[in-house]
């Protein structure tokens, strides 16, 4: 069934999670000449996202299903960050056996939570051990940033300062914050990264502070708040609405947006505002989580 020399079966079937991502704060420093930006961010996951299944197959195939799926059956197949990254390992290891890929897609397209790299981090991960590779964190790490510059944050999903374009990390604590429930609410409105990135009006805030990952986040910022409300509007009125709880800990855009999260101390706080937001915005799209 295929030319790979590698022993042994693949197994029937295995899965993925690929996590969503916040960016506590997220800090742009400089325009380069590259038409990247330096920023220094706070990454972290929460404990729900995307799924990614795979099984066995002679070739590559993308199957996508989910609450948002339908936003991706329109795009060619080979342009899907998913298979992108199933072709760049096969490249890279000079394997040639295939796989049937399913995308459980949960997470809105184009929403600054990591969706589209969060998914190729997944399948980074997912046909790593599926095709019995055997690569360091590193090696697939550098395949990712050719991917995207959130890849690499997504395929550790574990708290870490991105400093660069996002792809140079240190490993970060959240300390108390883990484990704490987290809303993630979006109002429906796809956002075009490189759109905002253009839109920054190029000033340099300062510095993401230090400290314990609360303290950093509460004394930062997101510096593309700004150009993201000034073309979707309805940002500003999710983030007023969640910096207006008192009981949450932190309200912040993640991301070049449209999704705003809000973390809580208990859950009861989160699911209050959850229920009031699907009650009065019915056309948003609320989500659950906890930080991982």
């Amino acid at each position: 069934m295929s030319n790979d020399t590698s022993s042994g079966n693949p197994p029937e079937s295995c899965a993925e999670p690929a996590y969503a991502k916040l960016n506590l704060a997220l800090h742009v420093r400089r325009r380069r000449e590259d038409g990247y930006h330096d920023i220094e961010t706070l990454f972290a996951f929460c404990e729900d996202g995307d799924e990614l299944i795979v099984q066995p197959a002679e070739d590559l195939a993308l199957f996508v299903s989910g609450p948002f799926g339908g936003e991706l059956l329109g795009e060619a197949a080979e342009d899907n960050l998913v298979m992108r990254a199933a072709r760049a390992l096969q490249a890279h290891t000079g394997r040639t056996r295939g796989a049937a890929l399913t995308l459980i897609k949960r997470l809105p397209v184009g929403s600054g939570v990591g969706g589209g790299s969060a998914d190729a981090a997944a399948a980074l991960r997912l046909l790593s051990r599926f095709w019995a590779l055997d690569l360091a964190e590193a090696e697939l790490e550098a395949l990712g940033a050719e991917l995207g510059a959130d890849v690499p944050a997504c395929l550790r999903s574990r708290p870490a300062r991105g400093e660069g374009t996002g792809t140079h990390m240190q490993p970060s604590d959240l300390g108390a914050l883990v484990g704490k429930p987290v809303l993630l609410v979006n109002p429906g409105v796809h956002v075009s990264t490189p759109q905002i990135f253009r839109a920054w009006d190029g000033v340099d805030r300062g510095a993401l502070g230090v400290g314990d990952a609360l303290q950093i986040a509460r004394s930062g910022r997101n510096d593309l708040t700004a150009p993201a409300c000034a073309l979707v509007p309805e940002i500003r009125n999710i983030l007023e609405l969640l910096g207006g709880d008192p009981p949450a800990l932190l309200a912040r855009m993640s991301g070049s947006g449209a999704t705003c999260f809000a973390i809580y101390e208990g859950a009861d706080s989160r699911d209050l505002m959850a229920r009031r937001i699907e009650t009065d915005h019915p056309d948003w799209w609320v989500m659950r989580s906890r930080l991982r």
